[in-house]
Parts: structure tokens; sequence; C-alpha cells
């Protein structure tokens, strides 16, 4: 007779937890959208390529449909992939789909403060305040657009100092964008070569590049194990901080010089609305909100939208005859004398079908920023639990191959009739839509049509590489700006 001692007793009492929790949410599952079946604590982390989750979520959804369901770690997400499950979700159920996910690695350095990261009646204040106080500042008017052209003299000056020597355009192009936000939210732009600024935007971008990895998306998946543990990702928290430290900085000097009666930027407004609501006990307009929101607006109005011109140059350089097409049209409707504007964009249809295939084809933030079902709800059949994690899956919108007839190749006919008209299309959506649509999305289009137009009007760009070898990642590479 077999002799069972305490070391298989204890086998035997973890085997069989094991066997209950799988069971415990095996029926949970049950009316939820489908999925691959997760194990205990890791949930689908090794069915996935962490490194690549785009490319495994595109996987994922030939099996299981537009709308599944997958553990990271014990966080389930529902995701949504296609136009139509992703319009439906955040236009049709807005009510329930509005609510901002959980973002981990957020919550630690900022908790639920700000604008990006708070729900309910907090991120409705402070999305009110924030909309109304950066169109006062220009956001969408003629006063903001005059600032992005005197500010693209500013880069065409720098590229001309290179002669037409090779360089990376990467921190120009970076801190070109960042002065216009900057300009808003704390009332001054900052010189190319200032060395403070130039490693507080190099911060910036490493976290970018680091929320956007593997490494990213296994710290959202077990925040507390990661915490603990040493690694490439402890730079997301010191990077974090030390912009907090920035700001702070920055919001100390407003405090210092503050007159109600004119404010200057984003930082006073915000800081006359605290003190008209001091005597309120459930203001939101308080330090803890002000710091977040104005990093908000300062990470959202730089990393995404100098990426995008980033990519807007390499692929101009990869697709030369689309480079000389732009400056054809932008020579015929502009000329050499004076600055693109705004008007001209509807008289420039080539060039925003261009630029609406370089932000599809870029496809910047593939996995949007997360959401979370307010409440119980039914979708397509399907139950979806109450705060359960959406991922409103954009890359799977830009890349619909309903919408998009070569959703894999860059092609600006995707965007022009055949009268080489320009026409819109319904999953063009880079900056996400519903109520949670980005904040920052007028100002951001503006500043891609002035600055691409404005360096193509100046400058060819070439490059050593060969063209088939020329590709989007985030590498680094070099262009030759010969002046036109």
């Amino acid at each position: 007779m077999m002799d069972f001692g305490p070391g298989w007793i204890l086998v035997l009492c973890i085997t069989f937890l094991i066997l209950i929790i799988m069971w415990s949410e095996r029926s949970k599952r049950k009316e939820m959208p489908p999925g691959p079946t997760p194990l205990p604590l890791l949930g689908n982390i090794l069915q996935l390529n962490i490194k690549a989750m785009p490319q495994s979520l595109m996987t994922l959804a030939k099996t299981y449909g537009d709308v599944f369901t997958i553990y990271l770690g014990s966080r389930r997400v529902v995701v949504l992939h296609g136009c139509d499950a992703v319009k439906e979700a955040l236009i049709d159920h807005a009510e329930v789909f509005s609510k901002r996910g959980r973002i981990p690695v957020a919550e630690i350095v900022f908790k639920d403060f700000g604008v990006i990261f708070s729900n309910g009646e907090r991120w409705k204040q402070l999305r009110r305040f924030s909309l109304t106080t950066l169109r006062n500042f220009g956001m969408g008017k003629r006063s903001l657009e005059e600032h992005i052209q005197e500010e693209a003299r500013f880069l065409r000056d720098e590229f001309n100092k290179r002669k037409g020597i090779p360089c990376d355009p990467t921190y120009f192009l970076t801190l070109a964008v960042s002065n216009m936000i900057c300009s808003i939210v704390f009332g001054e732009r900052f010189e190319y070569d200032d060395r403070k600024f130039l490693g507080l935007l190099a911060l910036l971008k490493e976290v970018f590049n680091l929320l956007n990895s593997g490494t990213g998306q296994l710290v959202n998946a077990f925040p507390k194990l990661f915490q603990l543990i040493p690694g490439p990702h402890r730079k997301i928290y010191q990077n974090l901080n030390s912009l907090k430290q920035f700001v702070q900085g920055k919001v100390k000097e407003h405090q210092e010089t503050l007159d109600q009666n004119c404010p200057r930027d984003f930082i006073d407004c915000f800081l006359i609305k605290m003190e008209e609501e001091k005597g309120n006990p459930n203001t939101e307009f308080y330090f803890d909100n002000l710091f977040v929101t104005v990093l908000n607006l300062f990470f959202a109005g730089t990393e995404t939208t100098s990426t995008t011109l980033r990519h807007s140059l390499r692929l101009s350089l990869k697709h030369a005859d689309v480079q000389a097409k732009v400056q054809k049209e932008i020579d015929t409707v502009v000329g050499p004398d004076r600055s693109p504007s705004i008007e001209d964009r509807s008289k420039m249809p080539y060039t925003e079908a261009v630029i609406h295939e370089i932000q599809r084809y870029a496809d910047i933030v593939p996995m949007g920023l997360p959401h979370a079902a307010a409440e119980t709800t039914k979708f397509r059949g399907y139950t979806i639990p109450k705060d359960t994690t959406v991922f409103v899956f954009l890359s799977s919108v830009l890349k619909d191959p309903k919408y998009f007839r070569n959703p894999s190749k860059f092609d600006p006919q995707h965007f022009l009739n055949d009268k080489g008209e320009f026409k819109k299309n319904d999953a063009f959506l880079p900056f996400s839509t519903g109520r949670r649509v980005c904040l920052g999305e007028g100002m951001a289009r503006m500043e891609i049509f002035l600055f691409l137009t404005f360096i193509l009007q100046n400058f060819s760009l070439e490059s050593d590489e060969d063209p088939s070898d020329i590709d989007i990642t985030p590498l680094p590479y070099k262009i030759r700006f010969v002046p036109r």
C-alpha cells in the first residue's frame, strides 16, 4: 500500500486548488467573448508574443473574431478588433465604454490624477477645463498657426546649418513639436541647444519606447511583481519622476510670478481656478491634478506628433515618387515665397491624402489607451463584466481590409477618389473616437500638415540607404536636407 507522506498531500492540495481556480474561472468566462484558455496567475502571457503584441492580437482575431478575451496575468481584457466593433463600442455604447481602463505602470506614479487616467466627475471637469483653456490659447486658431509657422522657420534654420550633411532629425522634430505645447502650457519655448530640455525630451522618448515594448506589457500585466525586481523597467518610474519634478519646478515659478488678471498660459489658468474653488470641498482643481494634467498634455502633445513627423520624413525617403508629387503640389499652391497655411490644405488633395496615409501606415499607438466597462453589459451577444479592461485595438482599425484595399501597403490612393480628390475614410481613427478622443487632435493635425509641408517646400530629402532597405522602426536614421 502506497504511503502518502506530507509532501504528497501538499502536492495534491495545490493541484486540487489549481483545478478549483480553473473551474471557477472557466464558469465565469462562459458568457464572455471567446479567447485562448488562460493559465492560473500567468493568464495568456505564454501564448502571446509580448514583443509584438499587435501581431499576436491580429492572429487571435482570425480564430476568435472581432471581440475576444485575453488574460494578462490575472487582468481580464476584452479586445475590440476592426473598425465596426470599435465604433460600435465607443460611439453606440459610449456610456459603457468611455471609462478609462487601468494602466498599472501609470497608476504607480500618478495614481488616478490628471485628465488622461481619471474617470467620473474628475475626468469631466478636467477635460472640459483643458479643452476650453487650450482653445483660448490658440488650439485650432490662427494664432497657433502663426506660432507653428514661426517654429518651422527655426527648424529650417537648424537643418540649413547641416549644409546637406546627413543628420538624425529626431530631436529637432521633437523640440519643434514640444515647443508648441510648451508655449501653451508653460508660456515659453526652448532653444534647440538647451541641454536640460534635451535631456527631458530624451527621458520622455525613453518612457514612450519602454511603455510600448514587451517589458512595458509585462509591467502592466504583473505590476506588483515588477515593483520588487530590478531591470530596465525601473527606468520608466525614474524617468516619470524626473519629468514630474520638472513640472513641479515650472508650477512653482508660475506661483511666484502669477498675475490673476493676466494669465499667460495653461498653468496660470489652473492656478487661478484653484484659487476660485479653494472653498469648494469637492473641487478637482488642486496641485496633484495640476501636476499630472500638465504632464499629460506635455507627453501627449510631444511624442506622438513628433514620431508621426519622423515617420513622415522616413516614408518620403522611401517613396521618392510620393515626395516629388507632394513638392509639386506645394510649388503649385503655395509657391516659394510664403509659408504654407491651413487654408492651403483644402487645395492640396494629394498632400492631404499622403499625410492621412502616413498616419494610417505608421500606426503610432497600435493598442490605443485602455478603456473599461463602466457596468456589466451585453455586447454583440456576450457579457462583459463591470471594470473589465477593454483594448481598443486601433491598429486593426487602421489596417482593416474592409476599409483599405491594401492595408499592409503604403498607398496614398486609400484617401483619393478616381478624380484625384481627397476622400474621407470611416476607419481613419489614429486619434481614437468617441468621448475619449484625443484632446489635441486639432492641434496635432495642424502641426503635422504645417511642419511637413514647410520642410518639403524648403528641402529635398536624400539618404545613402537603398529605398528598399528603409523601414519605419524606432532605430536611428540619417537624412540629408538638401535646400531646394
